[in-house]
């Protein structure tokens, strides 16, 4: 390890009020190790022998998969895999690097000759897992207040069972301004089932009906836990995707419309079609703004020829 990894290392969370002299020799048995953005640094289930602390990068922490919020983001200085080596189990949690990243690997007996050296450490390996266990507290609060909002906000759609417009007015945006403080990203999706007034027209109301139950039902089984959809009027559906990207959007839609595509299955034998914008927020956007350019892009999916999906610009 070169002198300036090992100025670093002597200025992250662990080596704080330290005297270095005590333990410099201990760095010599430290290995260095470096993550490209997206590769996993640990696994939930897999053995771990090694402290990481982080020099250079950004390290998110997931407890069950990316699908979900990370449940702690780790810069330089702080450190990671403390309690799989305390604790002598594998790992819990899912680590991955999310930028290019520059790690030191302290190995398990390594770590333990630095405690019998430096009280100091001992006393700063104790204030990390204190504070790992202070936020672990803290999201538990929070997710306990997100359960609550959402049992306040119930309001459902008679006939399709899924959340009604009203619900929307206040979980979108409470959602959308959620990503945001975060520095998420969330995109919206219009979607809307093609000539479905001819549709009604051809077939009657009560086979319009049931298509909007059935469609209401397969869009929500092709979401993810953290998605919103709510029928918006008519034959309209907003889908919220927290945490997502255009790129990740788009696909999520493609993949809505493609369920919808194999078919209504009534016994009228219509196939029924869906069409659908999908937009991401900009900074400062409201659920207005955003719906106005989503409905923009649907717009065009219709002029283009329906059953396909168009991303707003």
């Amino acid at each position: 390890m070169d002198e300036l990894k090992r100025q670093q290392l002597r200025g992250t969370q662990l080596f704080v009020n330290v005297g270095h002299e005590s333990v410099e020799y201990l760095f010599e048995h430290c290995e260095e190790r470096t993550l490209e953005r997206g590769e996993h640094l640990l696994e939930p289930g897999a053995a771990n022998c090694h402290l990481y602390i982080v020099l250079e990068g950004e390290l998110r922490v997931y407890l069950s998969d990316r699908t979900l919020p990370p449940q702690a983001v780790l810069g330089p200085g702080e450190c990671v895999g403390e309690m799989s080596l305390l604790d002598g189990q594998v790992a819990s949690a899912l680590v991955l690097a999310a930028r290019d990243s520059m790690l030191v690997a302290i190995p398990h007996e390594v770590l333990w000759s630095l405690v019998d050296c430096s009280h100091a450490i001992a006393r700063n390996l104790l204030a990390v897992i204190s504070g790992r266990m202070r936020d672990s507290n803290r999201a538990l609060v929070v997710l306990q207040e997100r359960s609550l909002e959402f049992e306040d906000a119930s309001s459902v759609d008679a006939l399709t069972g899924i959340h009604s417009r009203h619900w929307l007015r206040s979980a979108f945006p409470r959602a959308m301004a959620r990503c945001e403080h975060d520095g998420e990203p969330v995109c919206l999706v219009v979607a809307d089932i093609d000539h479905f007034r001819h549709f009604n027209e051809r077939f009657g109301y009560l086979s319009g009906d049931a298509v909007l139950k059935r469609m209401a039902r397969r869009l929500a089984d092709g979401l993810r836990a953290q998605d919103l959809i709510v029928r918006f009027g008519g034959e309209a559906f907003l889908i919220l995707l927290p945490y997502s990207t255009l790129d990740e959007a788009v696909p999520i839609a493609e993949r809505l419309r493609e369920l919808v595509a194999i078919g209504s299955g009534l016994k009228t034998g219509e196939g029924v079609t869906l069409s659908c914008g999908v937009g991401q927020m900009q900074p400062g956007e409201t659920l207005e703004m955003l719906l106005a350019r989503t409905e923009a892009a649907l717009r065009r999916a219709k002029d283009n020829g329906r059953d396909r999906v168009e991303a707003a610009a």
